[in-house]
């Protein structure tokens, strides 16, 4: 169990447990006294907590909403930002930022079931790819204005942060690799698969 003693093996167990707040569940059961699990889609993100508390109190869905992004995206933020005051390495920086999108994603919390990780996703890449993020958060905003359907702009950013991830960092600083950007890409669009399977049926 010495392994347990390595700092970055803690930072990364605590980037786990803290990606899986479901602060969407959270947030809809306490102000809302609902569990968001149990209509629409039944993902813990903030779409769902839109999606399911807007027929009942609108403006409350909205502030709901909000916040459960906000606080997605700082459950990665943060254990990232304090990694980086320690000065962890880069490889450990991407490690961490993995492993927070895997725990909103896998929430031991929910046996293992949980949220898209986009929100998540992007807090970590905000810090990681700051440049990149901006821009895939332009189109998913684009998007999402022109097509109205949440999952596909989320899939059209991840798109559009990878490529420009090529083009301003074909290597990317101190791992010379993208692994951990595909890894991250790779988590979000299986969490997607239902979505996409809608979209194809033209149910989403």
């Amino acid at each position: 169990m010495e392994f347990l003693f390595n700092i970055n093996v803690q930072f990364y167990i605590a980037s786990y447990l803290i990606g899986g707040i479901p602060f969407g569940l959270l947030l809809g059961k306490y102000f809302a006294g609902k569990d968001i699990r149990e209509s629409g889609s039944g993902s813990i993100g903030a779409t769902n907590v839109l999606r399911v508390l807007k027929e009942s109190n609108p403006a409350l869905a909205k502030k709901l909403a909000i916040s459960t992004v906000v606080l997605d995206a700082l459950k990665g933020i943060l254990v990232l930002l304090v990694a980086k005051l320690l000065g962890l390495s880069i490889e450990t920086l991407w490690a961490i930022a993995i492993f927070a999108v895997i725990g909103h994603c896998y929430s031991p919390y929910l046996n293992f079931e949980g949220g898209k990780g986009v929100a998540t996703g992007a807090g970590v890449l905000a810090v990681m790819l700051p440049i990149e993020t901006i821009i895939a958060f332009v189109t998913w905003f684009v998007v999402g204005k022109v097509l109205k359907i949440s999952s596909l702009s989320s899939l059209f950013a991840l798109i559009a942060l990878i490529a420009s991830s090529y083009i301003i960092h074909f290597d990317l600083e101190g791992i010379q690799t993208h692994a951990p950007l595909w890894i991250i890409a790779f988590i979000i669009v299986y969490k997607h698969i239902p979505n996409i399977i809608r979209l194809f049926q033209g149910k989403e």
